[in-house]
C-alpha cells in the first residue's frame, strides 16, 4: 500500500475547490493531482475555460493562478474510488467541512456523486448545483473525470465542467 500524502492545493477565498474522492495510487506516488495517465482533469479543465492551457500534473499548484484549487475527502490512496468504506468518509466529513469554511471558496465542486453523497447522506443527487451548502460554499456536483469512468465522454465532461465555470464566472 502507498504511504505518501497528497497535499491540497488551496488557498483563500478561491473560486473554485475541486474535490476529488480520493488520491490515486499514481497521483500519491508523483505527489501531484490527477496523475494516472487516463485521468481527463487536466485536460477538461482547460477546454471548459479554468486555464488558458492544458496545465501537467507536475504543475498542479498553478491552478492556485486561476483561483482554483484541488483536495480528497478522503486522503487515503487507493487503486480504485470503490476500496473505500463508508466508515471512511464518515471519518473525514467534519474535518473536511472545515477545510472547507476556513478556506472559503464560493463553490466546492465534488467529483462524482459518491463523495457528496457519503458527506450529505443524500442518495438521489442530480449533477450540477446543489440545493445546500457545504462548508458555506455553493456545491456543484460533476462527473468523475478518472479513466476508468467511462460512462461520460470528454465531451460531456467539458461541457459539465463549462456550466460550473460560467456559473463562476457570473459571480464576478
Amino acid at each position: 500500500m502507498v504511504s505518501e500524502k497528497l497535499e491540497d492545493i488551496l488557498a483563500g477565498e478561491l473560486a473554485v475547490i475541486f474535490c476529488g474522492i480520493n488520491p490515486g495510487l499514481t497521483a500519491a506516488a508523483q505527489g501531484h493531482h490527477f496523475a494516472g495517465r487516463g485521468n481527463r482533469f487536466w485536460r477538461t479543465l482547460h477546454l471548459a475555460g479554468f486555464t488558458p492551457e492544458q496545465v501537467q500534473p507536475e504543475n498542479d499548484r498553478t491552478l492556485l493562478n486561476y483561483r482554483c484549487g484541488l483536495t480528497a475527502v478522503v486522503e487515503r490512496p487507493t487503486a480504485s474510488a470503490d476500496q473505500l468504506s463508508l466508515h471512511e468518509f464518515s471519518a473525514a466529513a467534519a474535518g473536511f467541512e472545515q477545510k472547507i469554511a476556513r478556506h472559503a471558496p464560493r463553490f466546492v465542486a465534488f467529483l462524482g456523486k459518491a463523495a457528496y453523497s457519503a458527506l450529505s447522506g443524500q442518495r438521489d443527487i442530480a449533477w450540477g448545483l446543489q440545493g445546500k451548502t457545504f462548508g458555506n460554499a455553493s456545491v456543484w456536483v460533476l462527473p468523475n473525470p478518472s479513466g476508468r469512468n467511462r460512462a461520460f465522454s470528454l465531451e460531456q465532461l467539458v461541457t459539465a465542467y463549462r456550466e460550473l465555470r460560467l456559473a463562476v464566472d457570473d459571480q464576478r
